[in-house]
Protein backbone atom coordinates (compact mmCIF):
# COMPACT_ATOMS: atom_id res chain seq x y z
CA UNK A 1 0.00 0.00 0.00
CA UNK A 2 1.62 3.02 -1.14
CA UNK A 3 0.19 6.47 0.44
CA UNK A 4 1.13 9.84 -0.57
CA UNK A 5 0.80 12.74 2.08
CA UNK A 6 0.71 16.14 1.03
CA UNK A 7 -0.88 19.15 2.36
CA UNK A 8 -1.69 23.42 1.16
CA UNK A 9 0.35 24.61 3.65
CA UNK A 10 3.94 23.69 3.08
CA UNK A 11 6.68 21.05 3.67
CA UNK A 12 7.67 22.49 6.52
CA UNK A 13 4.09 22.39 8.17
CA UNK A 14 3.37 20.60 11.95
CA UNK A 15 0.28 19.12 10.67
CA UNK A 16 2.04 17.69 7.82
CA UNK A 17 4.74 15.95 9.71
CA UNK A 18 2.45 14.87 12.54
CA UNK A 19 0.24 12.78 9.71
CA UNK A 20 3.15 11.33 7.64
CA UNK A 21 4.31 9.78 11.12
CA UNK A 22 0.60 8.61 12.30
CA UNK A 23 0.18 6.69 8.54
CA UNK A 24 3.60 5.25 8.73
CA UNK A 25 2.82 2.03 10.25
CA UNK A 26 -0.14 1.02 7.65
CA UNK A 27 2.24 1.66 4.37
CA UNK A 28 4.76 3.19 2.32
CA UNK A 29 4.55 6.53 2.83
CA UNK A 30 6.17 9.67 0.36
CA UNK A 31 5.55 12.53 1.61
CA UNK A 32 5.35 15.28 -1.31
CA UNK A 33 4.11 18.81 -0.47
CA UNK A 34 4.29 22.24 -1.81
CA UNK A 35 7.12 24.27 -1.15
CA UNK A 36 5.26 27.23 0.13
CA UNK A 37 2.04 27.60 1.74
CA UNK A 38 -0.63 27.42 -0.92
CA UNK A 39 -3.91 27.14 0.92
CA UNK A 40 -7.29 28.58 -0.57
CA UNK A 41 -5.59 27.13 -4.13
CA UNK A 42 -8.25 24.05 -4.54
CA UNK A 43 -7.77 21.47 -6.80
CA UNK A 44 -5.72 24.21 -8.91
CA UNK A 45 -2.97 22.38 -11.21
CA UNK A 46 -1.87 25.91 -12.69
CA UNK A 47 -0.90 26.28 -16.95
CA UNK A 48 -0.30 22.68 -18.58
CA UNK A 49 2.11 21.65 -19.52
CA UNK A 50 4.37 23.29 -16.82
CA UNK A 51 7.71 22.84 -16.03
CA UNK A 52 8.47 22.73 -12.08
CA UNK A 53 11.17 21.68 -9.59
CA UNK A 54 11.15 18.64 -6.83
CA UNK A 55 14.10 18.91 -4.10
CA UNK A 56 14.46 16.54 -1.71
CA UNK A 57 13.37 17.34 2.09
CA UNK A 58 13.79 15.40 5.22
CA UNK A 59 10.99 14.88 8.25
CA UNK A 60 12.06 13.06 10.66
CA UNK A 61 10.95 9.85 10.68
CA UNK A 62 9.72 9.29 6.85
CA UNK A 63 11.95 7.84 3.92
CA UNK A 64 11.03 9.86 1.75
CA UNK A 65 9.74 13.34 1.16
CA UNK A 66 9.91 16.40 -1.40
CA UNK A 67 8.73 20.14 -2.05
CA UNK A 68 7.61 20.99 -4.84
CA UNK A 69 7.06 23.98 -6.56
CA UNK A 70 3.41 24.06 -6.88
CA UNK A 71 -0.05 23.82 -5.44
CA UNK A 72 -1.16 20.54 -3.70
CA UNK A 73 -4.11 19.96 -6.83
CA UNK A 74 -0.48 19.74 -9.06
CA UNK A 75 1.02 17.38 -6.65
CA UNK A 76 -1.43 14.66 -6.80
CA UNK A 77 -1.78 14.96 -10.53
CA UNK A 78 2.26 14.34 -11.10
CA UNK A 79 1.84 11.43 -8.56
CA UNK A 80 -0.22 9.99 -10.79
CA UNK A 81 1.84 9.67 -13.74
CA UNK A 82 4.88 9.13 -12.13
CA UNK A 83 7.04 11.53 -10.70
CA UNK A 84 7.50 10.34 -7.24
CA UNK A 85 7.40 6.36 -8.45
CA UNK A 86 5.33 3.81 -8.62
CA UNK A 87 1.62 4.23 -8.93
CA UNK A 88 0.01 5.52 -5.29
CA UNK A 89 -3.04 3.55 -3.59
CA UNK A 90 -4.51 6.62 -1.66
CA UNK A 91 -3.76 10.17 -1.04
CA UNK A 92 -4.03 12.03 2.65
CA UNK A 93 -4.12 15.16 2.84
CA UNK A 94 -3.40 17.78 6.35
CA UNK A 95 -3.78 18.33 8.75
CA UNK A 96 -4.65 20.92 8.17
CA UNK A 97 -4.53 24.11 10.85
CA UNK A 98 -8.32 25.32 11.08
CA UNK A 99 -11.33 23.41 9.74
CA UNK A 100 -12.04 23.19 6.30
CA UNK A 101 -16.11 22.98 6.66
CA UNK A 102 -18.80 24.91 4.78
CA UNK A 103 -18.25 27.06 2.63
CA UNK A 104 -14.51 27.11 2.75
CA UNK A 105 -14.47 23.34 1.50
CA UNK A 106 -14.89 24.56 -2.02
CA UNK A 107 -12.05 26.81 -1.67
CA UNK A 108 -9.08 24.59 0.05
CA UNK A 109 -6.04 23.35 -1.25
CA UNK A 110 -6.47 20.37 1.52
CA UNK A 111 -9.44 19.19 -0.04
CA UNK A 112 -9.02 20.12 -3.29
CA UNK A 113 -5.56 17.62 -2.97
CA UNK A 114 -8.10 14.76 -2.36
CA UNK A 115 -10.72 15.97 -5.37
CA UNK A 116 -7.63 16.04 -7.41
CA UNK A 117 -7.04 12.07 -6.61
CA UNK A 118 -10.20 11.25 -6.81
CA UNK A 119 -10.14 12.79 -10.71
CA UNK A 120 -7.28 10.59 -10.70
CA UNK A 121 -8.89 7.30 -10.04
CA UNK A 122 -7.82 6.96 -5.87
CA UNK A 123 -9.52 7.72 -3.33
CA UNK A 124 -8.74 10.94 -1.62
CA UNK A 125 -9.25 11.56 2.34
CA UNK A 126 -8.54 15.32 3.89
CA UNK A 127 -7.91 16.23 6.95
CA UNK A 128 -8.32 19.33 9.35
CA UNK A 129 -8.37 19.86 12.53
CA UNK A 130 -11.06 22.91 14.14
CA UNK A 131 -9.15 26.65 15.41
CA UNK A 132 -10.64 29.22 17.46
CA UNK A 133 -9.57 31.67 15.27
CA UNK A 134 -10.06 29.90 11.89
CA UNK A 135 -11.52 31.95 8.86
CA UNK A 136 -11.43 30.27 5.32
CA UNK A 137 -9.76 26.90 7.10
CA UNK A 138 -6.69 29.54 8.18
CA UNK A 139 -5.16 29.35 11.76
CA UNK A 140 -3.19 32.60 13.15
CA UNK A 141 0.96 31.96 13.74
CA UNK A 142 0.66 31.98 17.25
CA UNK A 143 -2.32 29.41 17.17
CA UNK A 144 -0.10 26.71 15.27
CA UNK A 145 1.42 25.16 19.08
CA UNK A 146 -1.91 25.08 20.35
CA UNK A 147 -3.38 22.77 17.65
CA UNK A 148 -4.37 19.24 19.33
CA UNK A 149 -1.94 17.61 16.19
CA UNK A 150 -2.19 14.35 17.10
CA UNK A 151 -5.66 14.13 17.67
CA UNK A 152 -6.25 14.64 14.30
CA UNK A 153 -3.66 12.16 13.37
CA UNK A 154 -5.13 9.64 15.21
CA UNK A 155 -8.68 9.97 13.57
CA UNK A 156 -7.40 9.89 10.53
CA UNK A 157 -5.03 6.99 11.08
CA UNK A 158 -8.10 5.17 12.18
CA UNK A 159 -9.88 5.93 9.00
CA UNK A 160 -7.31 5.26 6.60
CA UNK A 161 -6.58 2.00 8.53
CA UNK A 162 -10.19 0.68 7.77
CA UNK A 163 -9.75 2.18 4.03
CA UNK A 164 -6.41 0.06 3.37
CA UNK A 165 -8.17 -3.19 5.22
CA UNK A 166 -11.84 -2.89 3.50
CA UNK A 167 -11.10 -0.63 0.14
CA UNK A 168 -14.09 1.35 -1.74
CA UNK A 169 -15.41 0.16 -4.68
CA UNK A 170 -14.56 2.83 -6.52
CA UNK A 171 -12.63 6.67 -5.38
CA UNK A 172 -14.13 8.81 -2.96
CA UNK A 173 -13.32 12.04 -0.78
CA UNK A 174 -13.59 11.91 2.68
CA UNK A 175 -13.58 15.23 4.21
CA UNK A 176 -13.10 15.08 8.03
CA UNK A 177 -12.83 18.34 10.27
CA UNK A 178 -11.25 17.45 14.18
CA UNK A 179 -12.45 19.52 16.98
CA UNK A 180 -8.85 21.04 18.95
CA UNK A 181 -9.12 18.89 21.40
CA UNK A 182 -7.70 15.60 23.34
CA UNK A 183 -9.67 12.15 21.16
CA UNK A 184 -10.80 11.97 24.61
CA UNK A 185 -12.64 14.54 25.44
CA UNK A 186 -14.47 14.59 21.54
CA UNK A 187 -18.06 13.72 21.81
CA UNK A 188 -17.91 11.43 19.15
CA UNK A 189 -18.12 11.89 15.35
CA UNK A 190 -20.95 12.90 12.80
CA UNK A 191 -21.62 12.13 9.52
CA UNK A 192 -22.60 15.34 8.06
CA UNK A 193 -22.78 17.44 5.07
CA UNK A 194 -21.40 20.76 3.49
CA UNK A 195 -22.82 24.08 5.59
CA UNK A 196 -23.80 26.64 3.21
CA UNK A 197 -22.07 29.51 5.28
CA UNK A 198 -18.37 30.38 7.40
CA UNK A 199 -17.34 30.00 11.18
CA UNK A 200 -16.94 33.77 11.10
CA UNK A 201 -18.31 36.72 9.59
CA UNK A 202 -17.14 37.65 5.76
CA UNK A 203 -13.98 39.79 6.21
CA UNK A 204 -13.72 43.27 5.48
CA UNK A 205 -11.50 44.79 3.13
CA UNK A 206 -8.15 47.92 4.17
CA UNK A 207 -7.01 49.56 0.65
CA UNK A 208 -4.03 50.77 1.64
CA UNK A 209 -1.40 52.69 -1.20
CA UNK A 210 1.93 51.37 -1.52
CA UNK A 211 4.68 54.00 -1.33
CA UNK A 212 6.48 54.80 -4.23
CA UNK A 213 3.65 53.18 -6.95
CA UNK A 214 1.42 55.44 -8.46
CA UNK A 215 -1.93 54.20 -8.75
CA UNK A 216 -0.84 50.81 -6.72
CA UNK A 217 -2.64 49.74 -3.40
CA UNK A 218 -2.39 47.04 -1.22
CA UNK A 219 -5.49 44.97 -0.41
CA UNK A 220 -5.73 43.53 2.96
CA UNK A 221 -8.52 41.54 4.10
CA UNK A 222 -9.11 41.25 7.79
CA UNK A 223 -10.67 38.48 10.16
CA UNK A 224 -14.46 38.86 10.68
CA UNK A 225 -15.98 38.00 13.85
CA UNK A 226 -16.71 34.19 15.33
CA UNK A 227 -20.51 32.81 14.32
CA UNK A 228 -22.34 30.81 16.30
CA UNK A 229 -22.26 27.00 14.91
CA UNK A 230 -24.90 26.14 12.47
CA UNK A 231 -27.01 23.02 12.54
CA UNK A 232 -25.53 20.08 13.94
CA UNK A 233 -26.12 18.06 11.07
CA UNK A 234 -23.37 20.03 8.78
CA UNK A 235 -19.34 19.72 8.90
CA UNK A 236 -19.59 23.38 11.15
CA UNK A 237 -22.20 22.85 13.17
CA UNK A 238 -20.68 19.14 14.20
CA UNK A 239 -17.10 20.42 14.69
CA UNK A 240 -18.14 23.74 16.50
CA UNK A 241 -20.08 21.37 18.87
CA UNK A 242 -17.11 19.05 19.94
CA UNK A 243 -18.06 16.45 17.24
CA UNK A 244 -15.11 14.80 14.31
CA UNK A 245 -17.00 15.69 11.14
CA UNK A 246 -17.06 12.84 8.49
CA UNK A 247 -18.22 13.90 4.96
CA UNK A 248 -18.02 12.41 1.75
CA UNK A 249 -17.67 14.88 -0.47
CA UNK A 250 -19.88 14.36 -4.21
CA UNK A 251 -18.83 15.06 -7.57
CA UNK A 252 -20.09 17.90 -9.91
CA UNK A 253 -23.63 16.23 -10.99
CA UNK A 254 -26.34 17.04 -13.37
CA UNK A 255 -28.91 18.50 -10.97
CA UNK A 256 -32.60 18.95 -11.78
CA UNK A 257 -33.46 22.51 -12.96
CA UNK A 258 -34.79 24.27 -9.78
CA UNK A 259 -35.14 27.14 -12.51
CA UNK A 260 -33.82 28.35 -15.74
CA UNK A 261 -36.57 28.07 -17.88
CA UNK A 262 -36.23 31.92 -19.63
CA UNK A 263 -32.62 30.56 -20.14
CA UNK A 264 -34.12 27.24 -22.14
CA UNK A 265 -36.96 28.97 -24.14
CA UNK A 266 -34.27 31.58 -25.00
CA UNK A 267 -31.71 28.67 -26.41
CA UNK A 268 -34.58 27.24 -28.06
CA UNK A 269 -35.16 30.63 -29.81
CA UNK A 270 -31.99 30.76 -31.23
CA UNK A 271 -31.40 27.26 -32.48
CA UNK A 272 -35.28 27.68 -34.10
CA UNK A 273 -33.85 31.30 -35.99
CA UNK A 274 -30.95 29.50 -37.21
CA UNK A 275 -31.64 27.39 -40.47
CA UNK A 276 -31.84 23.93 -40.12
CA UNK A 277 -31.74 24.62 -36.36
Amino acid sequence: MRILVTNDDGIDSIGLHVLARALKPLGEIVVVAPDREYSGASASVGPIPLTTEKHKAHIEGIDEAWAVSGPPGLIVLLATIGAFGPPFDLVVSGVNPGANAGSPVYLSGTVGAAVMARIRGITGVAVSIASKESQLGQTLKEEIHTQKWESAAEIAAIVVSSLVENPLPEPAVLNINVPNMEVSDIKGWIRAEIGSDFARTLPEVTIKPIDGHDDSHYVIMNSGENLPPPAIETDLGAVGRGYVAVTWVSKYQLEDKPFGDSIESSLDALFLDIPGG
